[in-house]
């Protein structure tokens, strides 16, 4: 018994968004334009999908995120730890620039795709496994019918994505992160093999404004 679907709905905005700081586990809320993005997220969800549940990250950009389409939907927020961010270790808080000044070596292999080694982050492998984890676990309370929306991040929803889809999460790089307040969808695929299939991918209603990331025009 799994959810008929399963959305993965990456936090809105924050200011660390907007400066280009790596964020990992470190607790930010949303900036004024990421609670507008969510506000605006949450409609369409709500409106497309009807959620049955709503689980969330416990890093405050997330609850904050979920929060609003609890709010729209009726529904209440379970929120889970392993659904944060990717710990990024040392990296937390700093702009790529100010990485490359002190690690250039780890920052050059990094951006090529290799894993992060020397620096206290998390490896893909160990935040694959958590966040995968805790998205099959919520998605098997319900059934068919079922809609269940998970609030994460960029680089946990990513990593976790590709464990879904049976792919290397150390060696496969086939996805982009999705950009704030959109979302993935998935469907389980039964006996077959591999037991989900991604059935959308940045997902969001960004088409209704000229730059998402301008905030509102009125």
């Amino acid at each position: 018994m799994s959810a008929g679907r399963v959305v993965l709905w990456r936090h809105a905005r924050t200011g660390h968004n907007a400066s280009g700081r790596l964020q990992g586990q470190i607790d930010i809320d949303l900036d004024e334009v990421g609670l507008w993005q969510a506000r605006t997220s949450a409609q369409a969800l709500a409106a497309t999908f009807s959620p049955t549940a709503v689980v969330s990250s416990d890093l405050t950009r997330a609850r904050t995120t979920a929060g609003l389409l609890a709010d729209r939907t009726g529904r209440t927020v379970t929120t889970d730890p392993r659904l944060r961010e990717r710990s990024f270790g040392r990296w937390e808080g700093l702009t790529g620039e100010e990485i490359a000044a002190t690690w250039p070596v780890e920052y050059d292999a990094w951006r090529r795709g290799a894993d992060l080694v020397g620096v206290g982050a998390e490896t893909r492998s160990d935040v694959a496994r958590r966040t995968a984890g805790s998205i099959r676990e919520h998605a098997a309370a319900y059934g068919p019918a079922d809609t269940l929306v998970v609030v994460s991040h960029g680089a946990a929803i990513t990593l976790a994505v590709t464990a879904l889809l049976d792919l290397s999460v150390e060696g496969w790089r086939g996805l982009v992160g999705l950009d704030n307040a959109h979302w993935a969808t998935l469907r389980p695929s039964g006996d077959d093999v591999p037991p989900w299939r991604l059935t959308g991918y940045n997902l969001g209603p960004r088409d209704t404004v000229e730059d998402w990331n301008a905030g509102p025009t009125h």
